[in-house]
């Protein structure tokens, strides 16, 4: 595992990239990659096939040119600063609220592992421990998101 910088702070560790169904927020694939990793070299992982339109954050940018899903990438800061409060601008910005609305899914297994699992550091040394790990808590993320499912209602 490697360290990076993000403004001043230091982190060290392993990034987690999950892809997860937009209706039910369930994640199908997890990858785990060094904390210098870009983002976007993760993308063709998290992609099960079946899938007609791919939701990612800014640091998915450039991801919209390679084949397979239809791509919508979240608008960038300072672009979304400068659009100001014209017509188009108002448009734009609620455009990248209904992207944000859908990415949040993804979200929410993020807080599953960190609230309900206690997860918040990584414990292991080496990226292979460390990622099946993330293998387990997202599954039991699945499995407690979906527990209503399948309980038998009675």
């Amino acid at each position: 595992m490697h360290q990076t910088k993000k403004g001043n702070q230091w982190y060290f560790g392993l990034k987690a990239h999950i892809g997860a169904d937009a209706d039910r927020g369930l994640v199908h694939s997890v990858t785990g990659t060094a904390a210098n990793v870009g983002d976007v070299t993760q993308a063709d992982a998290l992609l099960h096939g079946q899938e007609d339109e791919a939701f990612g954050y800014a640091s998915y940018t450039g991801v919209e040119d390679r084949p397979g899903a239809v791509w919508r990438v979240a608008m960038k800061a300072g672009k979304r600063r400068a659009l100001g409060t014209s017509v188009l601008g108002r448009i734009l910005e609620r455009l990248e609220q209904l992207k944000a609305s859908v990415r949040s899914r993804v979200e929410h297994p993020f807080r599953m592992i960190k609230r309900q699992f206690g997860y918040t550091k990584v414990r292991y040394r080496g990226l292979a421990k460390n990622i099946a790990q993330l293998h387990m808590l997202f599954a039991l993320a699945n499995i407690w998101m979906a527990r209503r499912r399948l309980l038998p209602t009675g």
